[in-house]
């Protein structure tokens, strides 16, 4: 979604977030950090590099106005004076601090970042980066006692993995500000997107992509999975695959014709769209361009494993709908008293 070639990070400052729940307390820096040269290396791809990745933006968003979102205010206020910087990162790490309603929700170290130099849709903007750490890991320090060295556990910042983190572009559309998010451990769907920063999926392709994708997806698992069984169910999460990959736009119709045979399976499908939208509040649209980023993107989460009994799982190819159909048979052994599957092929590979 980015590209950080160009990136520069021009402010930084670390504050600490504690629980609200556990009546913790934030600790504040007062003075930005000043990077050594080796550090500021390791930091910059530490902060950015997860987005490069990012298939989907969201926009702020607000009950009443969306100017009175706490981190659009703060973040809009920063991009006119960028004095301000400082005084607005304490205000957005006390935000954070006000979302932390159970006691699952972690303390951690609260980065934040004024970045130059982001180029997003071919467009070299300015953004403020949120990065909160929740997880550090054990290393050993080695150190020199006299004559002899020794050795201690010393706990760190992985340069690995983000647990969570946002950048604020200052750039908008009709829509409003362009925001990206990250999650690495996402044990709380409502405290770091909806809480906390509050926002919502742009309405493009990309939304309407992953909502069709999601639908079928949760259709073959609650419908096809409990009534026709894995094999039908993975047949059908191939073929909405490979509708998606031969097709630029989707049509619902078109869709229904190609995957069903029957109109009893097409009234199904209809049936739990209806049922989808009320239960997730979205609106599957009936026509729309395929996001190619979306559907690589979610085709490696659809799962099409035969898990049996026997301790044997069969692996069905997500990119070869045929195969299935071709060449996988189910039966019932009437001297076993067991059902099987039939595999035919050429040769192991």
């Amino acid at each position: 979604m980015i590209k950080k070639t160009r990136a520069e990070i021009t402010k930084c400052i670390i504050h600490k977030v504690a629980n609200k729940y556990n009546s913790g307390h934030n600790v504040f820096s007062e003075n930005l950090i000043r990077f050594d040269e080796e550090t500021y290396e390791l930091m910059l791809p530490f902060l950015l590099k997860p987005f490069t990745n990012v298939t989907q933006s969201y926009r702020f968003s607000h009950h009443a106005d969306v100017r009175l979102n706490e981190l659009n205010n703060y973040s809009s206020q920063v991009f006119k004076d960028e004095n301000t910087f400082v005084e607005h990162s304490k205000n957005m790490v006390n935000h954070l601090y006000e979302q932390s309603n159970s006691a699952q929700i972690k303390k951690g170290d609260v980065i934040v970042a004024f970045i130059e130099g982001i180029e997003y849709k071919e467009v070299l903007t300015e953004a403020i980066g949120i990065f909160k750490i929740e997880n550090k890991i054990d290393f050993f320090q080695t150190y020199q006692d006299d004559s002899n060295f020794d050795v201690a556990v010393t706990q760190g910042i992985s340069t690995k993995k983000l647990d969570k983190g946002c950048l604020i572009l200052n750039t908008t559309d009709a829509e409003g500000t362009v925001v990206l998010s990250v999650d690495n451990n996402n044990y709380d769907a409502q405290y770091w997107i909806k809480n906390f920063l509050s926002v919502k999926y742009a309405d493009d392709r990309n939304q309407y992509t992953q909502n069709y994708l999601e639908l079928c997806k949760e259709f073959s698992e609650e419908i096809i999975k409990p009534e026709f069984g894995k094999q039908e169910q993975g047949t059908f999460l191939a073929n909405t695959v490979d509708y998606f990959k031969e097709n630029e736009s989707v049509n619902v119709e078109s869709f229904k014709d190609e995957l069903f045979e029957e109109d009893k399976h097409k009234s199904m499908f209809d049936d739990y769209k209806k049922h989808f939208e009320s239960l997730n509040d979205v609106l599957i649209r009936n026509n729309f361009e395929v996001s190619d980023a979306v559907l690589k993107k979610e085709k490696s989460k659809l799962k099409t494993t035969i898990k049996l009994d026997t301790n044997i799982q069969i692996q069905l190819d997500i990119d070869a709908p045929e195969a299935s159909s071709e060449y996988l048979e189910r039966g019932y052994d009437e001297d076993k008293k067991m059902k099987y599957y039939k595999v035919y092929f050429n040769e192991e590979k």
